[in-house]
């Protein structure tokens, strides 16, 4: 390989990473076909069509639509039309994905407000159920603030190290 070579990649190692990489995410509740997809695409250098990342995963159109659904309505792909065809690429977001994923589904507000809903319901901390479910939207309120100073000392640090670098990536 000469020095204007790309690097090749280890389509393998690659395929095993996808797989396990979902298979953790599956662990945790995150439906399978949609983590093969996320990682399909993460691991692609340029954005894929729905028939190629269904090549890569040797799975049907039809997963491969499903997933891409359930992605872009996360915010967790990117949709983008093909010039001059009906196709559709997806790609990952500018922003890092698990800041899309975990900031801007507004998950925990919406569980903040429910909750506030519950103590209401239940007559605030005044009794036992009211006094759980307060603790609950507490608890909520505190991962959401962890999770905003989280991503505020990533950010700083992804500017320090140089866009998310890993030191051993240098």
């Amino acid at each position: 390989m000469s020095a204007a070579d790309p690097p090749r990649r280890n389509d393998e190692a690659v395929h095993h990473f996808v797989e396990r990489m979902a298979m953790a995410f599956a662990e945790v509740g995150f439906p399978r076909m949609a983590a093969r997809v996320l990682f399909t695409v993460m691991s692609a250098d340029d954005p894929l069509t729905a028939a190629e990342i269904g090549a890569r995963l040797d799975v049907s159109a039809a997963a491969v639509s499903g997933a891409v659904r359930y992605l872009t309505q996360f915010g967790m792909l990117v949709r983008e039309p093909v010039k001059g065809s009906r196709r559709d690429r997806y790609r990952l977001p500018d922003n890092p994905w698990y800041e899309g994923t975990i900031t801007k589904t507004g998950i925990y507000k919406n569980l903040i407000d429910l909750a506030d809903g519950g103590v209401a319901a239940l007559n605030g901390r005044g009794t036992v159920a009211g006094e759980r479910v307060s603790e609950m939207r507490d608890f909520f309120v505190f991962v959401q603030e962890e999770i905003d100073s989280l991503g505020e000392r990533w950010r700083a640090r992804r500017a320090a190290i140089g866009h998310g670098r890993h030191p051993a990536d240098r």
